[in-house]
């Protein structure tokens, strides 16, 4: 389908290409009864403004790219929302990527959005993700980035991110005052630095009260159905842990179903926690305790310091976090 024009516009109403443009810009050479005019009749032909050629015209970028690991993901659609207002309000526009935690993915992003001279890049690195040498492309080429969610210490630019060792410290340390001796952790891989912060949390929580953190009570899962698997492996054993801290909620959804299963009584026989409080945490039966991370909150903040960015108002990388809420429901006593 041929995309409409204001030449079209132009020609269905009968006037010069000229008065359009100056007419979709609210130009004040041009009646109001003009511009009413042009408007209904783009929407009527379902027009689209260009934004690459509008940015060229004013030489001003209002291009934004984002890069998301899942777009079908509640906590990053979250963030997402909060970039895309953010950035709305503020006269930008996003052109979002999704990398379906793929490092190829998001490499392949990455250079589509330079080669489409977007403005900035917001990116939510992937679990795959190890070498950063494609985001230090951008930083090299002068293009303002900034990471949330996933904290990359040894990049220099902004990040906004979740203080998820408070947070897992938080709801280890609950845990542990509700009588729980036993906890064990399902973690995403120990690459990932969300991971690794929430293990750190988990294990000082620990340590403070003089509890056990051997290597046996940490597993790599982190979806719903590696924690359907494992979850009756770890509960057969002898020493089964009475707590079960996971590292996101659709891992503690599949721990909860496949406790379910096996006949065990939540919370009695088992605590479970999850991260994030996605809707699914308020639906479950028992419903789910979580840490509740403000994903909107990170977009917001994100894009801000990214708008800082272009307008010159920040020179030096920061790093900046955001409050967890511990939210106590039913899976915990």
């Amino acid at each position: 389908m041929k995309a409409i024009t204001i030449k079209d516009i132009a020609r269905e109403i009968g006037v010069s290409v000229s008065t359009v443009s100056r007419a979709l810009q609210n130009h004040p050479d041009i009646s109001e009864q003009t511009k009413e005019l042009v408007r209904k009749c783009a929407q009527r032909l379902h027009y689209k403004p260009n934004l690459m050629a509008s940015n060229l015209r004013t030489s001003k970028n209002t291009t934004i790219g984002v890069v998301i690991p899942e777009l079908n993901h509640h906590f990053f659609a979250s963030i997402l929302d909060g970039i895309e207002q953010t950035a709305n309000d503020s006269g930008y526009n996003i052109l979002i990527c999704q990398s379906s935690e793929k490092y190829e993915k998001e490499e392949q992003a990455i250079q589509m959005l330079l080669t489409s001279r977007v403005a900035g890049i917001l990116i939510g690195i992937s679990k795959e993700t190890i070498h950063l040498q494609h985001l230090q492309d951008i930083i090299d080429s002068g293009i303002p980035l900034v990471l949330y969610d996933r904290p990359c210490p040894s990049l220099q630019c902004d990040q906004v991110v979740s203080d998820d060792y408070a947070g897992a410290y938080n709801a280890v340390e609950y845990l542990i005052q509700t009588g729980c001796k036993r906890i064990m952790y399902f973690s995403s891989p120990m690459q990932l630095e969300v991971a690794h912060r929430r293990y750190q949390g988990w294990r000082d929580a620990l340590l403070h009260y003089g509890l056990s953190t051997d290597n046996g009570a940490i597993l790599t899962c982190d979806t719903r159905a590696q924690a359907i698997i494992e979850t009756p492996n770890v509960m057969k054993k002898s020493d089964r842990p009475d707590a079960i801290f996971c590292v996101n909620d659709n891992c503690a959804a599949g721990v909860l179903y496949a406790a379910q299963i096996l006949g065990l009584q939540i919370p009695n026989d088992v605590s479970i926690c999850g991260f994030s409080d996605a809707p699914l945490c308020r639906t479950s039966s028992p419903m789910l305790t979580t840490v509740e991370q403000h994903g909107w909150e990170i977009g917001r903040r994100a894009m801000q310091r990214l708008l800082k960015r272009l307008d010159g108002e920040q020179r030096i990388a920061q790093t900046e976090m955001v409050a967890t809420d511990l939210i106590v429901r039913e899976t915990t006593k």
